[in-house]
């Protein structure tokens, strides 16, 4: 424990939602799902105005139409959410060079390692500061916790839920987890919270009350130790800036139950492709291929093969793939299909070889040097036809742009119409409904608009984006900064308690 409140969690809030909602004038204030919108889709998020309505993360898609009719209900735009959170993570890092991310819309940063801060004031100030920058380069809003300790900073955070700020004195962590439950601390989940329940402790104060030799008894010497800690408000682990990947996998739910085992195989061959092309833009390569089936009674089997040097060659990944479907019965049908790569290395079996048959060229030679793959680009725009005599299909909430009328979002399409809505990010009022042919030959798909105007000269395009504030800029004495042009429109807060904010 330091101490100080130097470790800071931010957590953007609502991500994807919110990021949908500032992209689409029309939407703001409106409930919002985002997740996939097959029969067997999940939400990976949902609005905070869809959450009124008990929308949540990981909850399949058709319970979240029971439950919320009138969302709009869009498909995922990583493509968007990552530029983004370029965006957020540039500015964490001029705070400090010691970030860790854990995912797209979530980092700690130690704000101490970076001078950005020594004491409650600074850390603060560091924190208001963060917010402030954040709504001016993306127009949404993220919770900032500030605590001695990564999980009272993610604790912080979680209090601080939506567009707020909550800093934890050291001192004051006993009083403050005593009457939480014991699902709050890290790695108490479902199965050990209800194991817990049984043996009568259900707050973090019963855990402590407990001690650790109980808890030990009850959880093993290892898990038992490290929540006793936990409960005691005691965590000294570091930011870590550099967060190796463990693996790379793809996998994908089917509609409807796949039969026919060639489509089986052309499916597998097809994700140890797109596998391959995670693991190369990773900058790794990796020595065991993993193949999942979920089948049509939702048994999963997972079955591996470990090869003899790590590779990045989607032949190589896609032969091991399909050899280890050979091994799995599929009768009765398969509901989901995903391929791995794991034992992840900076080099490939090929590049030591190539290193090897190098050893007595001249030193300098540039063939000398092993192999270094270039990742390809993660996100590469749609096909901008389709194939001949096939049917252009439009997803809800895919960006498009039209000759006559300019860039919009798809609200839905069927019956050989689509229909779109043309508005840009920054613009003051909904835009315009428009109902085309599907092969209307004016539509087609575009790239996402960054969320905030770029100033006069800058390319309007995902990477066309503001500067972040460096420390060294001046920071105005009190209130926010001053937005963007067209910010002040782009920004949709909402409470907790789904009330839109000014």
């Amino acid at each position: 424990m330091r101490p100080a409140p130097t470790i800071l969690h931010l957590d953007m809030d609502a991500f994807f939602a919110a990021a949908e909602q500032a992209a689409k004038p029309s939407l703001r204030g409106k409930p919002v799902v985002v997740g996939g919108l097959g029969p067997r889709g999940v939400v990976a998020t949902a609005s905070y105005e869809a959450r009124r309505f008990g929308v949540h993360s990981a909850m399949p898609m058709a319970q979240a139409r029971r439950l919320c009719p009138n969302a709009a209900y869009l498909v995922p735009r990583f493509s968007l959410y990552r530029t983004v959170s370029d965006q957020v993570m540039e500015l964490l890092g001029l705070l400090s060079p010691l970030v860790e991310p854990l995912s797209l819309d979530e980092a700690f940063v130690d704000l101490e390692a970076g001078g950005a801060a020594d004491d409650s004031r600074s850390a603060r100030e560091a924190g208001e500061r963060l917010r402030r920058d954040i709504l001016a380069a993306t127009g949404l809003t993220g919770s900032v916790g500030l605590a001695g300790s990564k999980m009272l900073a993610k604790i912080a955070s979680e209090q601080a839920k939506p567009d707020g700020l909550v800093l934890i004195e050291p001192g004051t962590e006993r009083e403050l987890l005593g009457p939480m439950p014991v699902r709050t601390l890290p790695g108490v989940g479902p199965a050990t919270g209800e194991h817990l329940r049984r043996a009568g402790m259900t707050t973090v104060a019963d855990l402590a009350e407990a001690g650790e030799d109980e808890l030990v008894r009850l959880l093993g010497k290892a898990h038992g130790g490290a929540i006793f800690r936990m409960a005691m408000g005691r965590d000294d682990r570091p930011v870590v800036a550099e967060r190796d990947a463990k693996s790379v996998s793809v996998e994908d739910t089917f509609d409807v139950d796949l039969h026919d085992r060639v489509r089986i195989r052309t499916e597998v061959e097809r994700l140890a492709d797109r596998c391959v092309h995670r693991l190369r833009a990773s900058g790794h390569s990796g020595r065991t291929i993993v193949l999942k089936v979920r089948r049509f009674d939702f048994s999963t089997l997972t079955r591996s093969e470990t090869l003899r040097g790590p590779t990045d060659d989607p032949a190589v990944v896609r032969e091991a793939a399909t050899r280890l479907l050979d091994a799995v019965d599929t009768t009765g049908g398969v509901r989901l299909l995903g391929v791995g790569v794991s034992g992840l290395a900076d080099y490939t079996q090929e590049d030591l070889f190539a290193q090897a048959a190098a050893g007595d060229r001249p030193e300098g030679d540039p063939a000398a040097e092993p192999s270094r793959r270039q990742a390809p680009a993660e996100d590469r725009p749609p096909d901008r036809e389709a194939a001949p005599g096939a049917v252009r299909r439009w997803a809800a909430g895919q960006d498009v742009r039209h000759a006559d009328h300019g860039a919009g979002w798809v609200q839905g399409s069927g019956l050989g119409r689509v229909t779109v809505r043309f508005e840009e990010p920054w613009s003051a009022l909904p835009g315009r409904v428009r109902t085309f042919a599907v092969d209307d030959p004016g539509l087609e798909p575009s790239d996402p608009l960054p969320l905030v105007r770029p100033p006069e000269g800058q390319s309007s395009g995902p990477a066309g984006r503001p500067r972040p504030r460096s420390p060294a800029d001046p920071v105005p004495e009190s209130g926010p900064s001053p937005s963007p042009p067209g910010a002040g429109e782009a920004v949709g807060r909402s409470g907790g308690d789904g009330r839109s904010r000014p």
